[in-house]
Formats: structure tokens, C-alpha cells, sequence
């Protein structure tokens, strides 16, 4: 998995430096997001990562799975990806670059889970918190976890705040050998 993310980061960093500067940031995430559903889908999967097809082949198969809807600068990209023998980095890619998007726009998407439902008031208030902590605009989405027993775990792209029960509970027994 990490080398994946490896090899797909300088192509994410160019897909978006090319997008930022023609200002079509969204019609290449769109774009990417797309290609990388094609790519992993179980019937075009297999059909394109066949020996037996060009280039030109696999560019041509994703394109008409799009409907021909792809951005033509989105498509070279493809091509080239497709010509390095990459196309199964195109999640990851598509994964990178909407990190990219988002740090840009300053967004966060960050998941809370929780032990109990949590109260809209209370979900305003760690909204805020995280807000001037991470220096973005958060979007939450909470999901319940009994198995926490207790405490929340927080995500928030790279950074993960773990101040469960089950947490402190592993930590203790990490520290104690057991």
C-alpha cells in the first residue's frame, strides 16, 4: 500500500499544479475519481490491465466508459499513465489529489467515532475546536463504535486523536507487557 501511495504521489503533484493552474481543480477530481471507479470495477478492471491491449486501447475503453465526458488534459494524463504501465495507481492518485484539493481550499474532512451518540451541540463545539486546531474548515461525520466502551477516536486525514477506553485500555497493556 505504501508503495503505491509512493509511486502515485509525484503524479498526483503534477495532475495538480496543472489543474490549480488552469483553475479546473473540480473537473479533474471529478475526472480522476471516474477513472479510478473504472479502473477497480470488476468487468473493466480485468479488460484493462490485459497484455493484449495498446495504449491507445485502454485510453479509448475508459473514454467510452465515460461517455467521452473526460477533460482532454485529464485524458493525455491518462495516456501517459497508461503508456508507464500505471493505471492501477489512478486510486491513489485520485486519493492524493483530493488531499491536495482540500489542504488548498483549506477543508478537512474529519470522522469522529464514538462510543454513544454524540448531541448536534456537542459536535458545533469539537467542529470548532478542531477548526482553530487544524487552521480549516471541518465537515464531520460521526459513526457509533460500542466496542469503544467509552471516549471518542478522532481522524482527520494523517492525525488520529484516540482518547478511548479500549485506547487507554490497549496503552496500559503495551505499557505493562502483557
Amino acid at each position: 500500500m505504501a508503495e503505491l501511495t509512493t509511486l502515485a504521489r509525484p503524479y498526483a503533484k503534477a495532475a495538480f499544479s496543472h489543474a490549480l493552474a488552469s483553475q479546473q481543480l473540480d473537473t479533474w477530481l471529478k475526472n480522476l475519481d471516474e477513472v479510478a471507479f473504472i479502473v477497480v470495477s470488476e468487468k473493466a478492471g480485468p479488460a484493462l490491465m490485459s497484455p493484449t491491449q495498446t495504449v491507445s486501447q485502454q485510453v479509448e475503453l475508459i473514454k467510452s466508459l465515460l461517455g467521452g465526458e473526460i477533460d482532454k488534459a485529464v485524458e493525455n494524463f491518462i495516456t501517459l499513465i497508461a503508456d508507464n504501465k500505471r493505471l492501477l495507481l489512478v486510486p491513489s492518485i485520485a486519493e492524493q489529489f483530493k488531499t491536495m484539493k482540500q489542504a488548498h481550499e483549506k477543508l478537512c474532512d474529519v470522522e469522529v467515532v464514538s462510543a454513544y451518540d454524540n448531541s448536534d451541540e456537542d459536535e458545533q463545539k469539537l467542529a470548532k475546536a478542531l477548526q482553530q486546531t487544524l487552521n480549516s474548515d471541518v465537515s464531520i461525520s460521526s459513526t457509533v463504535d460500542k466496542n469503544l466502551i467509552g471516549g471518542v477516536v478522532i481522524r482527520a486525514g494523517d492525525l488520529v486523536i484516540d482518547n478511548s477506553i479500549r485506547g487507554r485500555l490497549a496503552k496500559l497493556n503495551e505499557a505493562l507487557g502483557l
